[in-house]
């Protein structure tokens, strides 16, 4: 019993007490610390604590440190179980040896076998260079896993320190990456190797920080000031999730009404359709006590995606944005959708679009870096979703663009629309160029001009750029008042609860990556 308690102690301080001093001088937690943080009190039961690598080159025969630098098992969070992993940047910086990798199989394969979410805390200097080709063999061993356990059970990523190298990949294989501000980067070659290579000079920061992959790589789905926030993210994003794909998400207490007006929507879209507004601020107005959970916040800000609750249900929010690029698809705004909708399809979650697109961003540089095929990745996504699907278009839907965001036409369970809502081939101002365009190269007078012009605008929007028009094809189900847009959401998931529909038999899709 004593050599029991001895060895539990020794354990516990991984590299020692001068490397937990830097780590804490360096505003980091331990790989303890974070887990204690993270699971609910008393509830962890740790796996192979005794475990130490094999290695006898490079004098790591004198070198044994029990866990191995990283700490597995698995505890509960608000009473349901997870699977967890955290790398222990004390010993060895983290790095990933042959036994440390086969602790994270492990708990990754009882994760797949029970069926529930795994969360792994990155902190790892990479490969332990020691070890060579087992090393390696060790990451694509993890990786395999992740593969496997993709679309079964939610996978979290949280970095709180370095992640280089092959290191980077087992967290982009998951759904959900997480950075820490200012202690926690990316990169699959670091400044050194880029200096070298390229000569340019770049600091850590600049190279895989956390904001350049929040703003500019879209790597990273959250940002946290610090870890206690990022583990409350953690945290909150679960509370939306299912345990694995067999089960539907957990059904939120809710004492917002569900049949609330909201009387702010009805002059929330302003009167000159050029003039943007934050469609935040609809989603805010509508979710159960106006609780966001959004993902990818600062990236393609022209698209907005996350998580709210309707009268208790878990739902993911899809968005145009008009405050940005005036709310335009390009290619980062649907590789971001996509992504989301193929993650709420694979884990049970009804999506709810909120449409105002007027078409896919224009211009050569969109067009040579792929704008079709990326554009394809929405419509696919949308087109193969089989979760409860529901629509609501609030201003603009115009040309492909609107057959993107969830139309009718791509199996859209219930599309509504609001009563000023324009959804045609193109606006009415390029259509009076297109239809009247030798009249218009006839008219001298810029005044006779203009009255021209603004009749024929007038004539479009009444005969074709209103809901009417769709809703006599039954393409839109429904006009609704802006203000009841809560209700008829929420009445809308209740009816397509028990919704049942499928996909061919297939091996896999062909989606266009």
């Amino acid at each position: 019993m004593k050599r029991l308690i001895a060895e539990r102690e020794k354990a516990r301080l991984g590299g020692g007490e001068k490397r937990i001093e830097a780590q804490h001088a360096k505003g980091k937690f331990t790989a303890r610390e974070r887990i204690a943080m993270l699971l609910d009190e008393g509830s962890f039961e740790e796996y192979d604590m005794f475990v130490t690598h094999r290695t006898t080159d490079f004098g790591l025969d004198k070198q044994h440190y029990l866990s191995d630098g990283v700490v597995t098992g698995y505890g509960t969070i608000d009473g349901r179980p997870v699977y967890v992993f955290s790398q222990d940047f004390t010993v060895f910086g983290g790095s990933l040896s042959e036994t440390y990798a086969e602790k994270i199989c492990k708990i990754m394969d009882q994760a797949l076998k029970v069926g529930v979410p795994v969360i792994g805390i990155n902190d790892s200097g990479g490969a332990r260079i020691q070890e060579g080709v087992r090393s390696l063999a060790g990451y694509a061993s993890i990786f395999q896993r992740n593969i496997m356990a993709s679309g079964v059970i939610p996978q979290i990523s949280a970095i709180f320190g370095p992640c280089a190298g092959g290191a980077v990949y087992s967290p982009a294989l998951t759904d959900f990456v997480l950075m820490a501000e200012k202690t926690s980067y990316m990169f699959v070659t670091g400044p050194k190797v880029v200096k070298t290579v390229t000569g340019e000079t770049i600091t850590e920061e600049d190279l895989g920080g956390a904001s350049v992959h929040a703003t500019k790589s879209g790597v990273t789905h959250f940002v946290a000031a610090d870890e206690e926030e990022g583990i409350l993210l953690i945290k909150k994003l679960l509370s939306y999730l299912p345990q694995n794909n067999l089960e539907e998400p957990p059904l939120a207490i809710c004492d917002d009404p569900a049949d609330r007006l909201e009387e702010s929507l009805n002059t929330i879209i302003p009167e000159k359709p050029s003039q943007p507004y934050d469609v935040k601020d609809v989603i805010q107005a509508i979710a159960d006590n106006g609780e966001f959970l959004e993902v990818q916040r600062q990236y393609a800000r022209n698209i907005v995606i996350g998580f709210v609750t309707f009268n208790g249900i878990s739902t993911g929010i899809v968005a145009n944005q008009p405050k940005y690029l005036a709310g335009c698809l390009d290619i980062d705004a649907s590789r971001k959708a996509a992504r989301f909708i193929r993650f709420c399809d694979a884990f049970n979650i009804p999506i709810v679009s909120l449409v105002d697109v007027p078409g896919f961003l224009p211009g050569s540089a969109q067009e040579f870096d792929g704008i079709i095929s990326n554009g394809a990745k929405l419509i696919f996504a949308y087109g193969e979703a089989t979760v409860p699907k529901i629509t609501v278009i609030l201003r603009k839907a115009y040309g492909g663009a609107y057959c993107v965001m969830s139309s009718k036409h791509l199996r859209g369970d219930v599309n509504y629309a609001w009563p000023n809502a324009e959804i045609a081939v193109m606006g009415p101002a390029g259509a009076i160029e297109v239809l009247y365009n030798r009249e218009l190269k006839a008219i001298e007078d810029p005044e006779e001009r203009a009255r021209f012009v603004a009749e024929k605008e007038s004539e479009y929007r009444e005969k074709f750029a209103n809901p009417y028009e769709a809703a006599k094809y039954g393409y839109i189900d429904d006009v609704i008042e802006p203000r009841n847009t809560r209700f008829r959401i929420i009445r809308a998931l209740q009816v397509l609860s028990t919704k049942k529909d499928g996909n061919p038999p297939k091996k896999h899709s062909t989606l266009p990556l």
